[in-house]
């Protein structure tokens, strides 16, 4: 495990009642009115990635923000078909203050709507 903080996700699917798995998750820091791409992901069976989004020295104090591709994966899973879906993408924008902590931004994830907090 790191010795330093890092950033963590999972997504659950509300839906199923199971992990969503293979769910595209994009990571960008903000830096003023930029959005710097940082990664492209997908969740394991687990719901979970592989490796922490960022940990140790490439994880900083700042504003991140999540892109979690909600559509593709519902299309997939056949919870929800056609277009336009109610939620194609969810942004989740938020501030690390202390970047020696650990950050867990989970997602739990239905087809017409979803909840986040901040989890150990």
């Amino acid at each position: 495990m790191a010795q330093g903080g890092r950033l963590t996700t999972h997504v659950l699917d509300l839906v199923r009642g199971c992990p969503a798995c293979g769910l595209g998750i994009e990571l960008y820091r903000i830096e003023g009115a930029e959005r710097v791409h940082l990664a492209s992901l997908f969740t394991n069976a687990d719901g979970r990635l592989d490796q922490p989004l960022l940990e140790e020295e490439a994880f900083l104090a700042g504003t991140y923000e999540l892109v979690f591709r909600a559509g593709d994966y519902l299309r997939a899973e056949h919870i929800q078909v056609g277009k336009p879906l109610f939620l194609e993408e969810i942004p989740v924008r938020f501030a690390v203050t202390d970047a020696s902590r650990h950050y867990h931004v989970p997602l739990l994830l239905s087809a017409y709507g979803y909840s986040t907090y901040r989890g150990s």
